[in-house]
């Protein structure tokens, strides 16, 4: 599900294109997009006759706190066919490498009802494409394949999905008779470039999705002392990113144009709010759990119940 990608500086094209050689076909629900945005555009740009678009609206007063996106990613699930179902942001991008490993995982589990999702691993990008997050904040691992199953719908503001039986497609935020899916992990990473834009498209970028969960008054309130650019911080609190990207983010990469609005290291602004990995207790949180617990999170909140298989 996208809306506005194309003038919020989304990598649709390359995401569809990252898994494109491995589905069956490719559903976007594109949602009603200002005149200036060319995302369908960027979309029918795709050599492929796998790729069906869904036109949709969106209702931010029917479904608030961000669970539009959460309503219209099911819309776009629900117009999918086939045993699994892959499910990528309009930021999140697959490396062609792992293709084969994902493929070879679904026929694997394919008749192993007990898994009813696939797990992933992440790395969130941070600024640019050479820096990364390891951090107690981010979310290491989030299901991004699940069956095709009329009971598993979108969950909260679409990062997962849960088993919801009899769902009345209003309230996406609900927890009583929701059940976490049962997942196995596939030995792959999603590429998450949300927090990599030039600043001005950064900020432009955080303001849309505050206004879809926060409501256009309240955003605009927020904003109005703000910077139009958005301040990345110090990079030196993340770690360099010393891998590969996926070939279908060459375009991307090569129009990268913002080295000189970051900094390695400096002093943090006094007029903006700390980021979690600024914060001093998520830096010694994160430390021990790189350090001393093999990278495994402490306490944190997972929405899936993992599976050895």
């Amino acid at each position: 599900m996208v809306k506005n990608a194309d003038k919020l500086y989304y990598p649709i094209k390359a995401t569809i294109e990252s898994i494109l050689p491995i589905v069956d076909e490719f559903v976007v629900a594109l949602g009603d997009c200002d005149e200036d945005d060319k995302t369908e555009e960027q979309i029918r740009s795709i050599q492929s006759n796998k790729v069906r678009i869904i036109h949709t609206t969106w209702d931010l007063d029917k479904y608030p706190d961000g669970t539009e996106n959460a309503h219209q990613t099911d819309i776009a699930k629900e117009a999918c066919s086939g045993d699994w179902l892959f499910y990528l942001q309009a930021d999140e991008v697959m490396h062609e490498k792992y293709l084969p490993v994902i493929k070879q995982k679904c026929q694997d589990l394919l008749d192993d009802k007990e898994v009813e999702a696939i797990l992933f691993k992440y790395v969130h990008f941070w600024g640019d494409y050479d820096h990364y997050h390891v951090s107690h904040g981010w979310y290491p691992h989030e299901i991004r394949i699940v069956r095709n199953d009329p009971d598993i719908h979108s969950w909260e503001s679409a990062q997962s999905f849960r088993r919801i039986p009899n769902f009345d497609y209003k309230n996406y935020r609900q927890q009583e008779n929701t059940y976490k899916l049962k997942a196995a992990l596939v030995d792959a990473y999603v590429h998450h470039y949300g927090w990599v834009r030039p600043p001005r498209y950064m900020q432009s970028k955080r303001k849309a999705l505050d206004t879809i969960h926060k409501g256009e008054n309240r955003v605009e309130e927020m904003y109005s002392t703000q910077k139009n650019e958005f301040d990345y911080g110090p990079l030196s609190l993340t770690k360099k990113f010393e891998g590969t990207h996926p070939k279908v983010m060459k375009e991307w990469l090569d129009k990268f144009d913002w080295a000189d609005q970051l900094y390695e290291k400096g002093p943090i602004p006094k007029n903006r709010p700390l980021y979690k990995h600024e914060r001093l207790k998520y830096r010694i949180v994160s430390f021990l759990e790189q350090n001393f617990r093999g990278g495994k999170h402490i306490g944190g909140f997972k929405n899936y119940t993992l599976l050895d298989k």
